[in-house]
């Protein structure tokens, strides 16, 4: 194991092969090892048969506003970043700042027995440095849909690698989501980190994922974790 203190993922190299996929992960340093001993991995299956029937509030606000996202590919997928980080959500009094939005190809989480094509990701950050991940499941589509017309959506600017938008757009109408708490699903895998996978599946132009996919790995999920008797909830 390659012995380094306060690495970060983007100095060792990982992918989703085998010499140094998900399974290797754990193994390329410290830093990987120890993220990947936090009992509740994800992504899992999500299923209203799994659900904990306790009434438990998961509410989740979402105080989005258009702002400009800086386009970056790293970490084997391409990325909307943020600078100023103006839109948050709010859970349980504490405001989470949407810091990263990028995607995966199958779908991480697998809703009801079905794996889909692709998964966002939302990623939040509190002041504390603990993490809130949004999951929004998609079909793509050669139909109309909000994500039709792409660069006028996003008011593309070609090659300036940088797009201004309200991330609402990645939201379903229908805002009822399981919650559950897991990691990351990239190295360093740490946890623990509020998940929130909305159960409605929406519709992805392709030609905006083909845009977007240019030159990114055919696949980039994480397979299915053990559920390890952990809770999972459902919020209407």
């Amino acid at each position: 194991m390659r012995e380094i203190s306060k690495i970060k993922n983007m100095d060792v190299e990982w992918d989703y092969g085998n010499e140094r996929g998900p399974d290797k992960w754990h193994t390329l340093c410290d830093w990987f090892a120890s993220g990947a001993k936090y009992p509740y991995q994800s992504p899992i299956q999500l299923s209203k048969k799994l659900v904990d029937r306790k009434t438990v509030d998961h509410k989740i606000t979402f105080n989005y506003k258009k702002e400009e996202f800086t386009e970056k590919e790293f970490k084997n997928t391409f990325h909307f970043i943020p600078p100023n980080t103006e839109s948050y959500v709010l859970f349980e009094n504490e405001r989470y700042y949407l810091t990263d939005i990028h995607f995966h190809t199958p779908s991480e989480h697998v809703l009801e027995g079905e794996q889909l094509p692709l998964e966002f990701h939302l990623v939040h950050m509190n002041n504390s440095g603990e993490n809130l991940v949004v999951g929004c499941l998609f079909t793509i589509t050669t139909e109309e849909n909000k994500f039709s017309q792409g660069r006028e959506v996003f008011e593309w600017k070609l090659y300036s690698h940088k797009q201004s938008f309200n991330p609402t757009i990645f939201l379903p109408d229908q805002r009822t989501h399981f919650h559950y708490l897991g990691s990351l699903t990239t190295p360093p895998t740490k946890g623990p980190v509020h998940w929130f996978v909305f159960d409605t599946v929406q519709k992805m132009d392709q030609e905006f994922i083909d845009l977007i996919k240019e030159g990114m790995l055919p696949f980039n999920n994480r397979p299915i974790q053990p559920l390890n008797n952990r809770k999972i909830y459902f919020s209407d």
